[in-house]
């Protein structure tokens, strides 16, 4: 199954979407990578859901890409008498550990953490800011006084965002530790870590997963972007939350924010996947808003290597048509002559290695020579992950004798995976690359081809060699 686009697309699975007919459709459809969203799958079901896609898998016969996105510390206020109550505007609302019924006046705050960290002028935001309190003053550990700024219904248990607080608590609960050795288990390619403040949150994840698993770090609080650079370095991909996001901070941050991540992660050859809303409109509409449109098209110019739906194939009423949309979407921006100037333009020096340097000369040769295909040999997928950094206007063919690594540098912009057993000399490395490149369509009799690959085989991180072979009808003979 070759994908006439470079972008790839993620998909959450969800109660429109999780048997394994739809898991078909989605994935003919378009959809790359399925995510997982444990803030709503009962643990138990988990390994269900990875069979289904590994199923599929064995049916399209093209490695699949499952990510696991961890629930974090989802902050919440307590029940209210009533179920509910109205905060009026400049009104005075305590927030306490008192675990009665709240009313118009208090609410608990089962986060004593939190209560200990307030500090007077912190922002309270509820219900995803919707409701907007200012702290005025603190009872260290007890209680937080606030006043209204912007009121309205409050109801149980809603969320609370603190954009100005840093939050004295691990990224992982108990809950993501339990969720995180299940998806271990069972195998998933990436895991997404929510609510991530410090590096240190993604390297407590790294030491559990022990490299069974990569990790990517959702920015979705101001903290998180006070230490971006060292988050980044930490991290094996990224995502731009932008739905709490762009509650915790102004909406019109968020676009510039989206850039700044996308070519950071570019720059440091690192997955970037931008989500939330995308599609919005089609989890009822079998059509989305033209604002919708320009909106995943942005992305996809700005280079981001995946572009995700959540809602919209989770629990829409479309989720077919919304992966048939974006992946129109993308296909439209790939194919315009502007978006190739705008990539190129965000071109990075490469680092001073030697797998750096290997994979800008081949995008080089690639170029000059007009070839369409770079084959990568790969056995952990950094050269497959180096080669998509220079953004070439060529498919990446990825040859890995392993499957977790075929799966995980799915994710990349441009790549296309293919497990087979590695090369065993330089003959067989070079027709083995045509042979791939022909059965996926990649190309055909006559054309040229750039190899990459480390010797010795089978070393990982040893990328040394660049070759040039033409496709003959001898590899189509035993393509």
């Amino acid at each position: 199954m070759k994908r006439l686009r470079r972008t790839k697309i993620v998909a959450t699975l969800g109660p429109a979407s999780h048997t394994p007919e739809m898991v078909e459709k989605l994935h003919k459809a378009g959809v790359d990578v399925f995510r997982i969203n444990m803030s709503h799958l009962p643990r138990e079901k988990l390994r269900d859901q990875v069979g289904m896609i590994r199923a599929q898998e064995v049916k399209a016969q093209r490695p699949i890409t499952v990510l696991v996105d961890l629930q974090g510390p989802k902050l919440r206020v307590g029940a209210f008498a009533e179920d509910f109550a109205t905060l009026t505007e400049g009104a005075t609302f305590r927030l306490d550990d008192d675990p009665a019924p709240g009313d118009a006046t208090r609410v608990s705050l089962p986060h004593p953490e939190i209560l200990g960290a307030l500090e007077k002028g912190h922002a309270v935001l509820i219900d995803d800011g919707k409701l907007r309190l200012v702290v005025e003053s603190v009872e260290q550990g007890r209680s937080a006084t606030t006043r209204v700024v912007v009121g309205g219904r409050i109801s149980n248990r809603k969320g609370v965002s603190l954009p100005d607080t840093a939050l004295p608590v691990a990224a992982m609960t108990d809950k993501d530790r339990a969720d995180l050795e299940t998806a271990l288990e069972v195998g998933v390619d990436w895991v997404a870590l929510s609510f991530v403040q410090r590096p240190e949150d993604v390297a407590e994840v790294k030491k559990v997963a022990r490299g069974r698993a990569q990790v990517l770090a959702k920015i979705e609080k101001p903290q998180a972007l006070a230490r971006l650079d060292e988050i980044m370095e930490v991290a094996d991909a990224l995502m731009v939350a932008r739905g709490d996001l762009g509650v915790e901070m102004p909406l019109e941050r968020v676009p510039g924010i989206q850039k700044r991540i996308t070519r950071g992660g570019r720059r440091l050859g690192k997955p970037v996947i931008v989500a939330t809303q995308m599609l919005e409109s089609m989890i009822t509409s079998p059509v989305p808003t033209r604002a919708e449109v320009s909106d995943v098209a942005t992305a996809v110019y700005e280079g981001a290597d995946g572009v995700m739906l959540s809602a919209e194939s989770a629990a829409g009423s479309y989720p077919v048509e919304a992966v048939a949309q974006m992946n129109r979407i993308a296909e439209e921006v790939e194919r315009d002559t502007l978006y190739w100037q705008i990539i190129k333009s965000q071109q990075a020096e490469p680092e001073a290695t030697g797998s750096d340097a290997i994979a800008a000369a081949a995008n080089r040769i690639a170029a000059t020579l007009g070839i369409s295909t770079i084959a990568a040999w790969t056995f952990s997928g950094s050269t497959a992950l180096r080669l998509a950094r220079e953004r070439p206007d060529s498919t990446i063919l990825a040859l890995t004798p392993r499957r977790d690594t075929a799966r995980r540098i799915s994710l990349a912009w441009g790549v296309h995976a293919v497990v087979t057993r590695d090369a065993s000399d330089a003959d067989d490395m070079a027709f083995r690359a045509c042979k791939f490149a022909l059965r996926a369509k990649l190309a055909k009799v006559g054309d040229r081809i750039v190899i990459v690959a480390g010797v010795p085989f089978g070393t990982p991180g040893a990328t040394n060699m660049i070759r040039i072979a033409f496709v003959t009808a001898e590899h189509a003979a035993r393509a």
